[in-house]
Parts: structure tokens; C-alpha cells; sequence
């Protein structure tokens, strides 16, 4: 470890080498001479704020966070903790990705009386600032730290960490499901909304029905509960707090029905699944609306429309579908879900709709697959579009669907949809062409060499 001269030592170097005085480097700096030589000669030496270090470092010439290394020393004395300094400190090092500097001070907190209320409020920080990386590093060492399991930081910091977890690897995310969920009733009411949505969600992509059932009751119940209270005390106290969420209240309670219904839909409880549309079809009897209140309520009812053409659907109502299909012209971010109803519908009753996805093609060919309900019903899509052309003996056309989809289970790591595109491919083999057989086999090498931890030999191939 640094002595705490040492940040003054290479200070003092550097303005001696370029030349400087203290009051010529005062003149160009901007900083006041005197507060200069109390830093760098007082007894005791006056701490040096970061702003000041940002200050130096810019005038000297050097990259910032220069001196970083050697500041931490300026934050501690003793066992003691100067917040003050640390927390600009430690932000500064996140938005200069200066790591090393980051866990160098986790390890110095460790070594002080009660380090975990500082690790979680500087990870709480960080985490607002949108460091969600360097953020994590805190909340982890309060994971690990924590004795009390029912601690409301130890929830929260598990909460921070599962969000942090979040991206397009299926494997990853279900590990992170699994490690968050025990933490989710242990959160504050705010949190707790936002996380029940949250592992809905993942779990939606994941088909984990059941589990989407779980939260997605939870969900409603909490928002019910929060939304009782708040006319509670509408009433009693003539005022109404709004609980700090991420989303507006209206949104929780609506997508608690909206959830239950893709649940049981997809587990072919269609009848039990029409219930819940009801749920969220018309939500303008919500009080407390602002604007964004208002356009969320807009959104469910577009939501129960076409969920409940999904059903009908589904159920074998095809009839509908000239309805149907002008919905979703007057509704284009509909398509994409749409599509897929139809297509699965035709490929359960047997009948064709080429002039919908035909007129539809041109809007799936945009979808930038990054939402992960988005890859998630496109890869859908593209196996369900494959096995209505093999219905028409069109056998090339549905193998070039398959591909698409193994690609898009395998950038998501989902390892059940890639064994689906790879049993269906398989099973119509002797009709691809020679092209598709290359294409198929570079995929299936790349996913190998993913399984088997090394690269692939002599080459490297890349997704579109």
C-alpha cells in the first residue's frame, strides 16, 4: 500500500520536472496558491478533494484518473472512512472504468467496522448513475458480506445484481432467476412491483409458464394491494402517494391479467385464458391517471384485442381471421405476435393465409432481434413458418426458415430450441440443398466449438 505522502511525492515530481512553481501552476491551474501548498506542504497535509486531483492531472498534460492509483490513500485514516472523498472518488473510477482502483477500495472498506451500509450506498449510486458493471462489484461484496438473510440491503443488492444479469444468453438469465427469487418478497413494495415484472418476463422467454403464472399472480396481487391503500389514505389523509417505481401503477396491475393470459394460452388453457382478457381490456376506471397513466391504459386495451383474437384463433375460430388481419394492418407492432398466431393456427387447423404473410414479410425482415420477447416470438415465427411450407411440400423455402430459427436459438443460448430446429432440420434433410447442408453444418461446427470451449479451428464464422 501507498504511504499517504506518495500522491504528494509524484505531484511534486511532475510540477518540478515540467518546471513549474506553485504559483505559476496556481496561475494556469486556477487553483489558489495557498490551498496548493496546504495540500502539497501543510503538517498534517490538507486532503486533496478528486475535483482538485481532476484539476492537476488536466494541467499537467496527463489522461484523466492519471494519479487514481495512488489516491485512495486521501480516503481512509486508519480504520476510518472519509465518504466525502470515497464516493466522487469511486464514481469517477466507474466512469473512467478504472476497475482495479474499484475493487482496491472494496478490499480497504472490508478492513473497517461495519463496511456494508458504505458498500451498498456507493453500489445504490453507481447503479442510479447507470454503472450497472461497476455497480455490481459493490452489491456483490454486500451479497457475500450480508449475515442477515432477511435484510432489506441484502434484497435489494440481489435484486440490483439479478437486473444486471439480464441479456440475450436463455442459460444465464434462468441462473439468475433462480438466484434472485428466493430475495423477490423481501424487497420494499416499489421494488418488489418492479421485480415481479421483471421475472414474468425472463420467464417468458424462457417458457417457463408455470413460473410466468407465479409472478404474474403475485403481481397482481401486490398491485391490487398498493392501489387499495393508496385510496385508503386518499380518503383518510386527503392526499396520495405515489409509490417511486419505474413504471406507472396502472401497468403492474394490468400486466398481472395480461401475463396470466399468455400463460395459460400457452399451456392451451384457452378457455381459463379468456377470463384474464377482461382483466386488462378496459382500464379507464383506474384513478389517479396522469398522461402516461392515460397512454398505458391505451396500450392494454390494444393488448386485449389482440389477445382475444389470439384465442379465437387458437380455439379454431378462423373466420375471424379477415378481422384479424385488418387489426393488425391498423396495428404494425402487432404484426410480428400476429403472424405467429396465424401461422400456428393454420399449421393446428390445417388451412393456408400466404396473402397475410406474404403482405408481412417486409415488417419481419426488420426486426433488429434485441428485445428478448422479440427474438423470442420471431425465432416462434420462423419454426412455425417452416412447418407450414413442408405442409405445401415447399421444402426449401421451410428449411430456410429452420435455419433462421437455429440461428436465433443459438444467439440466445437457448439450448431446447436449438435441439427443436435441429430435430426438424434433420427430419427434412434429403430435401435441402447442397448450399443449405454447408450453411446447416457451419452452424452446427460453431455451436460445437461454443459447447466445447475453443474457437473453431482455421476460421471464424459470423452470424448476419
Amino acid at each position: 500500500m501507498e504511504s499517504m505522502s506518495s500522491i504528494r511525492s509524484e505531484i511534486e515530481d511532475h510540477l518540478s520536472s515540467s518546471g513549474y512553481t506553485l504559483t505559476t501552476f496556481g496561475h494556469l491551474s486556477g487553483m489558489n496558491r495557498g490551498s496548493l501548498s496546504a495540500i502539497l506542504h501543510g503538517t498534517p497535509p490538507k486532503p486533496i478533494a478528486i475535483r482538485q486531483l481532476d484539476i492537476i492531472t488536466e494541467t499537467l498534460g496527463y489522461p484523466e484518473g492519471w494519479f487514481y492509483h495512488l489516491y485512495l490513500d486521501e480516503c481512509f485514516a486508519g480504520t476510518k472512512v472519509s465518504r466525502r472523498r470515497l464516493e466522487p472518488y469511486l464514481i469517477r473510477c466507474a466512469e473512467l472504468n478504472k476497475e482495479e482502483c474499484l475493487k482496491a477500495a472494496i478490499v480497504r472498506l472490508l478492513e473497517t467496522p461495519k463496511p456494508i451500509g458504505i458498500l451498498f450506498d456507493i453500489g445504490e449510486k453507481l447503479y442510479q448513475k447507470g454503472r450497472i458493471a461497476e455497480s455490481a462489484l459493490f452489491h456483490e461484496a454486500v451479497a457475500e458480506m450480508e449475515k442477515d438473510s432477511h435484510s432489506e440491503r441484502l434484497a435489494i443488492s440481489q435484486y440490483r445484481l439479478f437486473m444486471g444479469k439480464q441479456g440475450p444468453d436463455a442459460e444465464e438469465n434462468w441462473k439468475a432467476v433462480i438466484r434472485f427469487e428466493p430475495f423477490r418478497k423481501r424487497l420494499p413494495e416499489n421494488h418488489q412491483l418492479d421485480a415481479l415484472l421483471k421475472l414474468a418476463n425472463v420467464c417468458f422467454t424462457l417458457h417457463k409458464w408455470k413460473e410466468v403464472e407465479k409472478y404474474s399472480d403475485e403481481l397482481r396481487a401486490l398491485a391490487q394491494a398498493v392501489y387499495r391503500e393508496q385510496l385508503r389514505r386518499k380518503v383518510r389523509e386527503k392526499s396520495c402517494e405515489v409509490l417511486d417505481t419505474e413504471r406507472h401503477l396502472v401497468v403492474y396491475y394490468g400486466q398481472g391479467y395480461l401475463l396470466k393470459t399468455v400463460a395459460l394460452q400457452k399451456q392451451d388453457l384457452y378457455d381459463k385464458a379468456k377470463k384474464y382478457v377482461t382483466g386488462y381490456a378496459d382500464l379507464s376506471w383506474f384513478e389517479n391517471l396522469n398522461e402516461i397513466g392515460w397512454m398505458e391504459v391505451k396500450k392494454f386495451k390494444v393488448w386485449a384485442r389482440a389477445n382475444a383474437y389470439t384465442l379465437e384463433m387458437l380455439t379454431g375460430n378462423i373466420d375471424i381471421l379477415p378481422d384479424y388481419c385488418q387489426f393488425l394492418q391498423d396495428h404494425p407492432e402487432e404484426i410480428l405476435p400476429g403472424l405467429l398466431t396465424i401461422v400456428e393456427s393454420a399449421n393446428k387447423y390445417g388451412f393456408y393465409a400466404d396473402p397475410v404473410i406474404e403482405q408481412c414479410s417486409q415488417v419481419i425482415q426488420k426486426l433488429n432481434n434485441q428485445n428478448p420477447i422479440e427474438v423470442d416470438r420471431h425465432y416462434s415465427y420462423r419454426y412455425q413458418l417452416s412447418i407450414y411450407h413442408f405442409r405445401k411440400n415447399q421444402y426449401i423455402e421451410g428449411i430456410a426458415h429452420i435455419l433462421v430459427a437455429l440461428k436465433l436459438a443459438y444467439l440466445q443460448n437457448n439450448d431446447r430450441d436449438v435441439i427443436q430446429s435441429v430435430t426438424l432440420f434433420e427430419a427434412y434433410r434429403a430435401h435441402a440443398s447442397e448450399q443449405q447442408k454447408r450453411e446447416y453444418q457451419l452452424l452446427m461446427e460453431e455451436i460445437r466449438s461454443k459447447e466445447k470451449g475453443y474457437p473453431t479451428v482455421g476460421r471464424r464464422y459470423h452470424f448476419a
